[in-house]
């Protein structure tokens, strides 16, 4: 919506947009520290969404050419992320009936399998390399610094944070001491798996192709060139 409304907008001065850019940038900082304080495994999740968006929102206001397609690319991957986030954390629920983290830990010796796919969204929720997700926050982390030098030090202080809630988030949901309500737990089912590599299949596709969601990047480089 901020995408496609703010052009429309251009005679207002791009000043009124610094008061929203500000908001967004703390916005990131507050909600991962929030992620750093949850108890609840889906609240964590949706708050880490949350803090994402805030680097989407401060992106799509600043309104250039590489903002714009860092905001487009986060969003597609974050959505790929947080959904695979989700459904791990639907999975961990069907066995222990609990959404609470410390009834929910050291599943890594029961599900051994499932432990790799909660690395796997962890690592791309970091946005590590070779990540679609690197590449929109490279793109928005950039932008910003050329908008003002000042948001490194907020997007520093937020990309630290998003990695310790997402360590804190495996290590604690797969390493640890085992409940002993789960001792018993059921073994995964191939259903599972296959919905966990639908999420993670487009991911390594769009690495593949990444002018379907950065055309505008990459048009404006090709123009660059010629």
């Amino acid at each position: 919506g901020i995408i496609r409304i703010t052009p429309m907008l251009n005679p207002i001065s791009t000043e009124l947009y610094y008061p929203f850019i500000i908001l967004a940038m703390w916005g990131i900082i507050m909600t991962s520290s929030i992620c750093l304080r949850q108890t609840d495994l889906k609240s964590l999740i949706a708050y880490s969404s949350v803090s994402h968006m805030g680097l989407v929102i401060a992106a799509a206001l600043i309104q250039t050419p590489w903002s714009l397609t860092g905001a487009m690319t986060l969003m597609i991957a974050h959505g790929l992320t947080s959904s695979v986030l989700f459904c791990l954390a639907n999975s961990n629920y069907e066995r222990t009936h609990s959404r609470t983290l410390l009834l929910a830990r050291g599943l890594q010796l029961v599900l051994p399998l499932m432990t790799t796919w909660w690395l796997l969204a962890n690592l791309m929720n970091m946005a590590l390399p070779p990540t679609i997700n690197l590449t929109g926050e490279l793109l928005i982390i950039t932008s910003m610094f050329n908008w003002s030098n000042l948001t490194i030090i907020m997007t520093g202080l937020g990309t630290l944070l998003t990695a310790t809630y997402s360590l804190y988030m495996f290590l604690t949901t797969q390493r640890n001491k085992l409940p002993m309500n789960t001792i018993n737990t059921s073994p995964t089912q191939t259903r599972e798996h296959l919905l966990m590599a639908l999420h993670t299949i487009p991911m390594l596709l769009l690495l593949m192709k990444p002018e379907l969601i950065m055309g505008p990047f990459t048009c404006h480089y090709s123009l660059m060139k010629h």
